[in-house]
């Protein structure tokens, strides 16, 4: 009885021990944890195609293919009158390399081509154009009529055909003081007004979301389909171990991808670098955290490729497109809308790249931006590392 007794006494110390094994940090079986999933990786093709094909054809596509630059609209100018005067401001219209002109003397001619959409809307200069040209009412002198099916192009064409006429006055009165304040605009940051220099950056936290939360949700799922996940969690190595083990070659994935993208968007793409590497490679990093943490929770709570690469769709890449000031100012949102974007570790990221890329190193944009996108990545893990213990215990 005695014997018996010692034997079980042992048996649960034997437990105790390994248990207290299994939770004490082990730097060789994180080591071997790596090597596993970094072997793993480099041998699947779908890996290296969405770390580093998908993000050179994306940002390709958003430096080409996406601009928000209003150039060469096509309108119609449509002269009913054939005073010098009125030629005079046709020519005016034909000359800015804003508008693609296509001259016509009956507005019949274009108002179909507005309809079927070659033209974006016309310009009539009226037969009366030399008695309302001596009215003194500037605004009313020619009729602008435009496609409001595009609302922003719709914008630009009656501002800058008002403009034109505006600017056109002037010259005919260049002898005269037309006003006391001269106004030069300067813009800072972007003086070309190419939105090519603030959509790559854009793009690259795009890029980043994309690798960091869909590639670690289907990663990480498939082992979960193929039941390998569960061969991993009942090695003796701990969970914190597993979660450090599979997604720190991802990381490295991530940063690489960066540092990619960062020389396409300076050397190709001719956006300039005004901050630092170093500055770069720290929100990068720091990005990485929630959006791997995403990924690997939605992995965790799913457990099947399909359903994985469903939600990183729904919950990480298009909120990120969307709601992180991307393409559409955040201002210009409904207030519920603006509220929800403070959860999107994407609105952060962009903005820090936008001013890092643009500005410079801007500190105290950095700062609140990085303690938002660290507390959203920390939230993600603890939740996926809850998920991943209740599994291991199971």
């Amino acid at each position: 009885m005695n014997d018996q007794t010692s034997k079980t006494v042992d048996s649960q110390a034997d437990l105790i021990q390994d248990e207290r094994a299994q939770r004490a940090f082990d730097w060789r079986r994180l080591m071997a944890l790596v090597r596993k999933e970094s072997l793993q990786a480099i041998r699947d093709p779908s890996t290296i195609l969405i770390a580093f094909v998908l993000p050179i054809i994306l940002l390709f596509l958003f430096a080409y293919a996406v601009s928000l630059d209003v150039r060469e609209v096509r309108i119609g100018v449509v002269l009913e009158s054939d005073s010098a005067s009125a030629q005079s401001l046709a020519a005016a219209f034909a000359g800015t390399r804003y508008l693609k002109v296509t001259p016509a003397r009956d507005r019949r001619e274009v108002a179909e081509q507005v309809v079927s959409g070659q033209l974006r809307g016309y310009v009539v200069i009226p037969q009366d154009f030399e008695k309302r040209l001596t009215s003194g009412q500037p605004q009313s002198v020619v009729q602008v009529i435009t496609d409001g099916s595009l609302p922003n192009t719709a914008n630009f064409v009656a501002n800058y055909a008002q403009g034109v006429v505006l600017n056109w006055q002037a010259s005919r009165h260049s002898g005269r003081p037309v006003s006391v304040i001269n106004l030069e605009p300067r813009y800072w940051f972007n003086a070309e007004l190419e939105s090519r220099r603030s959509l790559v950056p854009g793009a690259i936290a795009i890029v980043m979301t994309i690798i960091g939360t869909m590639l670690t949700a289907l990663v990480v799922a498939r082992e979960w389909e193929r039941g390998t996940m569960e061969a991993v969690l009942s090695t003796p190595a701990s969970v914190v171990e597993i979660l450090i083990g599979k997604l720190l070659p991802y990381f490295v994935l991530g940063m690489a991808a960066t540092l990619a993208s960062a020389a396409l968007a300076a050397f190709v793409f001719d956006v300039p670098l005004r901050g630092s590497l170093p500055a770069l490679l720290i929100l990068s990093a720091v990005f990485l955290v929630p959006a791997l943490g995403q990924g690997l929770l939605i992995s965790s709570v799913t457990k099947n490729q399909f359903l994985a690469s469903q939600i990183a769709l729904f919950s990480g890449f298009l909120p990120a497109f969307l709601l992180s000031g991307f393409l559409f100012e955040i201002d210009a949102m409904p207030v519920p809308i603006q509220a929800i974007t403070y959860l999107i570790p994407a609105r952060y990221f962009v903005s820090s790249l936008q001013t890092v890329f643009l500005a410079g190193d801007v500190w105290a944009v950095f700062l609140p931006d990085l303690a938002a996108m660290m507390a959203i990545g920390v939230f993600f893990f603890a939740i996926a590392k809850r998920k991943t213990r209740k599994n291991l215990e199971s």
